[in-house]
């Protein structure tokens, strides 16, 4: 699954970059620890709604972490 690993890549990138901590992050998007971990290691996907505020809370597009434009 390419789309997973890409967005895998740049969660993980900008999730650094963004200077935040899994659990923070969690606690913004309204989600657990667990699933900050997994969507970092490609085990799931974020849904809309959380996708939507994850890129909100690392100043990201969406169409950047699903590698859909650089």
């Amino acid at each position: 699954m390419k789309s997973l690993t890409k967005f895998q890549e740049r969660f993980t990138e900008c999730l650094h970059y963004a200077a935040i901590r899994q659990n923070e992050l969690a606690r913004e998007v309204g989600v657990s620890k667990q699933c900050i971990s997994d969507y970092k290691a490609g085990k799931s996907m974020p849904s809309l709604d959380t996708l939507y505020l994850i890129c909100r809370c690392l100043d990201v597009s969406a169409d950047y972490l699903l590698g859909l434009e650089d």
